[in-house]
């Protein structure tokens, strides 16, 4: 049952999906007051709780406290509401790089009620276009080195009536930041529902008619006060860093409500390319990463040439599958585990993580705390263990389509059913096969591509790798490879054969590739998963 709202603007709630196809939700020992808001916790709260002289955010070259935190998304708020007449329930979109601006429009909108829908720099009118009018958004907070796209997407849409600019650098100069700087450093934050609507959250998957996943004040908290607590164990200490985009929810909370929720101090980047991170690692002393397998093998080959990388005590890898050899190299550099999880813009955030004290090769660990899951057959039942069969999740947070018949594929039974084939082992390890769209099918054999990735990253001519499954007529599917080689490697038949052989070695052979390609460059989206579709499409 839903508790009490504060939305004037009632969308999202209407919107909400019918409550017989909402997952089960297991939210013992995630206690929170009816009246929550998000906004408020990850500042206000915060200086209340003494961190009001602490570091909160470091970016465009100056640290932030939680203090001038606190201070500037309420003179944001007060402008939201006295100059731009934002409701409680609004959408407002966020438009921007991965900034300390772009965090406190993200906080000053959640103060005052808005439903957030943060978006990617990267994104063009037409899927502007297709976010807003989803979503209906009536409001828009902008970079003004971004404004071009949305000014265009808003003149076509029936909904967005409001584009204001501010400017992501530091010197505040740009319509939001003029206002601002005459508003007063307090507001009576909206009293929201800790079931009211709190962030819209596009998934990052979506091709043709976008999905929205929604989710409450009480569920940023709850991602927080689960994976952060249990396994990060985060401390005041702590200085975060990483290359997700804040448009993401795996970004946003690893690298702005994690930090925020127990008074330690983000690094946001513009540009989180490895080097960069990489150099702010140094710089800043850096304890917590979160980035994609990719840059882990940059940062490896960094310490080889002398970085100094010993800060971090946290390393944490999604967004794409951790090859034994990365894990396996970074505990041999570092001493200390690199933490593979899985996670999905439905659920929020990572539910499935190895623990510091709990990790190996190969494996994604065992459920957050909250959280259960079971391997589903073919016909819907529970896989016996050491079979390969469809993730199937439930805990503390879970999917809501905005308005989305797709809610009845997702949610089955009560379960989340993420589109993962997973293994779970006699001990209750999970081990990620591969998307489920991901399997491949040769001959009789089901085949997980990123397992032959894995191998071929193994042998050191290898720099990166792709695998997919390709149509073949007397196979059905044959496993094929895109290859990056390593500096000074030559593509050449020999090569292929060495590589091939290599994984005939490595794993059963009847996974090897055979087909392989090499190529330049790898097809990824902005967080560094490889986008394997492309790679269908070539």
């Amino acid at each position: 049952m839903l508790g009490p709202s504060a939305h004037v603007d009632t969308f999202t709630r209407d919107n909400l999906p019918p409550q017989d196809q909402w997952p089960d939700f297991l939210l013992d020992g995630f206690d929170y007051p009816e009246r929550l808001n998000a906004g408020v916790e990850l500042t206000d709260a915060m200086v209340g709780k003494g961190f009001g002289d602490h570091t909160a955010l470091i970016g465009n070259g100056r640290r932030r406290t939680y203090k001038e935190l606190a201070d500037w998304t309420n003179r944001l708020a007060h402008v939201l509401v006295d100059d731009l007449g934002v409701k409680p329930g609004n959408r407002v979109l966020i438009r921007s790089a991965n900034n300390p601006a772009m965090v406190a429009c993200w906080l000053a909108a959640t103060k005052v009620g808005a439903v957030v829908v943060n978006t990617m720099p990267m994104l063009r009118k037409g899927e502007l276009l297709k976010i807003v009018d989803k979503a209906e958004i009536t409001h828009a907070l902008c970079d003004t080195r971004l404004m071009d796209e949305l000014v265009t997407c808003a003149k076509e849409s029936s909904h967005l009536r409001s584009v204001v600019g501010f400017d992501g650098t530091s010197n505040h100069d740009a319509e939001l930041d003029r206002l601002a700087l005459q508003k007063p450093v307090r507001f009576e934050a909206v009293q929201t529902g800790r079931d009211d609507v709190a962030l819209l959250g596009f998934t990052s998957g979506t091709t043709g008619q976008p999905k929205a996943t929604m989710h409450f004040h009480r569920d940023l908290l709850i991602i927080a006060d689960g994976y952060a607590r249990e396994v990060l164990d985060v401390q005041p200490d702590d200085v975060f860093i990483g290359s997700p985009p804040l448009a993401f929810t795996f970004g946003l909370g690893g690298l702005a409500i994690f930090p925020l929720r127990f008074g330690a101090a983000a690094t946001l980047l513009e540009q989180a390319s490895p080097p960069n991170m990489v150099e702010i690692i140094q710089e800043f002393k850096a304890t917590v990463c979160f980035t994609a397998p990719t840059a882990y093998r940059f940062m490896l080959k960094a310490m080889d040439e002398g970085a100094d990388l010993s800060s971090l005590r946290a390393a944490v890898s999604a967004g794409e599958t951790l090859p034994a050899p990365v894990y396996e190299e970074w505990i041999e550099k570092t001493g200390k585990p690199m933490l593979d999880g899985i996670g999905a813009t439905e659920m929020l955030h990572i539910f499935i993580s190895n623990r510091f004290d709990d990790h190996r090769p190969a494996c994604t660990g065992k459920p957050v705390t909250g959280y259960e899951v079971k391997i589903l057959a073919e016909d819907g039942s529970e896989a016996p263990r050491g079979d390969v069969g469809r993730l199937a999740v439930r805990g503390p947070t879970g999917c809501r389509y905005l308005a989305d018949a797709r809610q009845r594929e997702y949610v089955q039974d009560g379960w989340n059913v993420t589109g993962d084939s997973f293994v779970m082992d006699v001990d209750g390890y999970l081990h990620f096969a591969a998307r489920s769209d991901d399997m491949i099918l040769s001959a009789g054999y089901n085949i997980a591509g990123p397992e032959v990735e894995a191998a071929l990253l193994s042998h050191p001519a290898v720099l990166e790798c792709g695998v997919i499954g390709v149509s073949d007529e007397a196979r059905g599917q044959i496993v094929e490879a895109h290859v990056v080689l390593a500096e000074a490697q030559e593509a050449s038949a020999a090569m292929v054969k060495l590589l091939q052989d290599h994984v005939k070695a490595t794993i059963a052979p009847y996974k090897y590739p055979r087909s392989v390609k090499f190529v330049t460059e790898l097809p990824k989206t902005q967080t560094g998963k490889i986008q394997r579709f492309r790679l269908r499409d070539d």
